[in-house]
């Protein structure tokens, strides 16, 4: 990756950042358990003088550092998440595997949440030379509910500020490459669960019950019309059922099956129909059939949506810094990241970064997965000098 960038880090800031990422992925926490990193976090961010992190979500931190200069007083926050996966890491190259069975950082939040401290240190020694506010999260629970994401904004802790700056690795981009779309970049997740119920009976008489699975079955089929035939190509909507449990013997009418799944779109504003459809569809598979449906649904993280000026902003800074070889704007996920409550309360960009070279193209969570340190600093530079950009004017 081309060096320019690195102007923004002292050389113990450096160090600071590879020590964490380093000391994260050999100890990995999962979701709602991330105690030790937020206390290694918070003795890393002492140890440079910077006090005052404030506890959200149990498990996270924030931090607030203000300039001290004259000028706008713009408030910026920057987002990096800590939490790892339940995977058994299967890279025996890497120093600083992971030590944990099982546990993994096969998501790069090690490299996210390393990035944010190394923000965090910069904007801290350069305090006297910017005007406004930097909040940094160290944000647990990304991976799995509940999510620290939708704490951030039930807690309306992004309140009064004028922006948000979320990142992800990718080993879809070659490294040094950077990727900002505006518009919807992720798609809302949002869980269902359905209880289908119906009647025992013998399986050799099926027309004294009513068969739950063939109700089940019927539905598994009907929802995913109202993806090909109701929902517009670009929203992007997917309708996943990822459990089915039903019946005990081979011989007997089933009475009751349960199933959950995931809704997904890039489309807000069919979202509410997506899962208004799928709740209508069972509930209208089951009375067609004789038996009956409960459908509960768990709103989980909206879309991430760019702003369209926080892009061009970041675009420009990156052409200006690396070039235009280092910009593409091709990336829109199938998955999902709950930076889209950051989304949803402020403006913000949300950039990919590449991360694959020889012996790293493996894809996130996958065993294989990693990132290579140098990548970091160089990373870390540019966010510093895309935040800086944004909080001075």
């Amino acid at each position: 990756m081309n060096t320019r960038t690195n102007s923004f880090l002292s050389d113990a800031e450096r160090e600071a950042v590879i020590e964490l990422r380093h000391a994260m992925h050999s100890e990995p926490e999962l979701s709602n358990a991330e105690r030790k990193t937020q206390e290694r976090i918070r003795n890393m961010l002492l140890r440079f003088g910077l006090d005052g992190a404030k506890v959200f979500h149990n498990t996270g931190l924030y931090v607030d550092i203000e300039g001290a200069a004259s000028g706008p007083k713009r408030s910026i926050a920057v987002r990096g998440d800590i939490d790892a996966l339940p995977i058994q890491e299967e890279r025996q190259d890497l120093p600083y595997r992971s030590q944990v069975n099982g546990v993994m950082h096969a998501c790069g939040h090690d490299v996210h949440a390393s990035i944010a401290l190394g923000t965090a240190l910069a904007f801290h020694r350069m305090r006297d030379n910017f005007s406004g506010k930097v909040r940094v999260f160290f944000q647990p629970a990304e991976e799995a509910e509940p999510l620290g994401g939708r704490t951030v904004k039930e807690e309306q802790l992004l309140d009064g500020f004028d922006g948000a700056v979320g990142f992800h690795v990718s080993p879809d981009i070659p490294a040094g490459v950077f990727d900002a779309c505006e518009g919807s970049i992720t798609k809302s997740a949002d869980q269902f669960k359905i209880n289908i119920t119906g009647k025992m009976a013998h399986g050799a008489a099926p027309h004294n019950g009513v068969d739950a699975i063939t109700i089940a079955a019927a539905f598994v089929n009907e929802v995913q019309k109202v993806v090909s035939r109701e929902m517009p190509v670009d929203d992007g909507a997917v309708v996943t059922i990822g459990t089915f449990h039903g019946g005990e013997a081979t011989n007997i009418i089933c009475p009751s099956v349960v199933m959950e799944g995931t809704i997904r779109t890039r489309s807000p504003e069919r979202r509410a129909l997506l899962s208004q459809r799928v709740r209508e569809v069972a509930e209208g598979v089951a009375a067609m059939h004789r038996g009956h449906a409960e459908c509960s649904i768990r709103t989980g993280e909206p879309p991430v949506v760019n702003d369209g000026e926080m892009v061009r902003r970041f675009r420009k800074v990156v052409h200006d810094t690396l070039g235009r070889d280092a910009l593409t704007a091709k990336k829109r996920a199938a998955g999902s990241d709950d930076f889209g409550f950051y989304a949803a309360c402020v403006p913000s960009l949300y950039f990919w970064f590449g991360t694959r070279i020889a012996g790293n193209e493996s894809l996130v969570h996958t065993p294989t997965f990693a990132v290579a340190d140098d990548l970091l600093i160089p990373t870390t530079e540019l966010a510093v000098r895309y935040v800086l950009d944004l909080v001075s004017s």
